[in-house]
């Protein structure tokens, strides 16, 4: 499978600052917040300014309190839990995310329709997995740079969750990395792991984004701006031919 594109190669970065990038924006925001969107909802836009809807599943795997739902809340311009509650059954989120493409100067609505679901249930139900596998477009592993035994187990799930789909797009995470001082993962072990498994491997600090003036409500662009310079799996997708616009 080729490899990952590069940050920024494929989706045009800061477009989201543009005039044109604001007015696709203002679709997905309501009031300086993100818009909550259900499974069988899509942004309204004007007739001028229809464009195409390029829609992935995207299945997130992990153990048990690596981030796996803070990740999926944050990305969603939700509020990042402040306790640890596990996830009961499959848990969706839409997340709807305008860019403009680099080669053909085409603005697309991606939609990521992340699929979150507890250890626990996936142990205890054995349909679960499958479930969550089916049709999709690409894996996120998750591990905790709090949590050695997370990172450890990374090869397993790898096997488990990616071993009989081949074409699919495999994205490793570590979250919690603003607590880093507290980590006993040295980076010669990330690159050991990066050198045995060819995979992106991102960093994500598993705390709230930006806020509005009045310092508690949280501003609808703040993940915005993290996505519009690299959607997660979006490059890595189309470079993969996963096109389904």
């Amino acid at each position: 499978m080729a490899g990952p594109a590069a940050p920024g190669s494929v989706i045009v970065p800061d477009w989201h600052e543009s005039a044109q990038g604001k007015e696709y924006l203002a679709c997905i925001l309501r009031k300086s917040r993100r818009r909550v969107f259900g499974l069988l909802e899509r942004p309204v836009l004007p007739p001028p300014v229809a464009i195409d809807t390029a829609s992935y599943k995207i299945f997130v795997s992990g153990k048990s309190g690596v981030g796996k739902t803070a990740l999926v809340a944050k990305l969603a311009g939700l509020e990042v839990p402040v306790v640890h509650h596990e996830t009961t059954g499959i848990q969706t989120t839409v997340v709807f995310w305008p860019a403009k493409l680099q080669a053909s100067d085409r603005v697309v609505m991606f939609r990521f329709e992340f699929w979150d679901c507890g250890e626990s249930a996936l142990k205890k139900f054995e349909h679960m997995l499958p479930a969550c596998k089916e049709n999709a477009d690409a894996f996120l592993f998750l591990f905790s740079f709090t949590d050695r035994a997370s990172f450890e187990d990374l090869p397993g799930q790898l096997a488990r969750v990616a071993g009989e789909a081949p074409g699919v797009v495999r994205m490793v995470i570590g979250s919690k990395f603003d607590q880093y001082v507290h980590t006993d993962l040295p980076e010669r072990d990330l690159a050991a792991f990066r050198q045995a498994w060819p995979l992106p491997l991102l960093r994500v600090k598993s705390v709230p984004g930006r806020r509005l003036a009045d310092g508690r409500t949280l501003d609808g662009r703040a993940g915005l701006a993290i996505g519009s310079k690299y959607p997660p799996g979006a490059p890595a997708l189309l470079r993969g031919h996963a096109w389904r616009g």
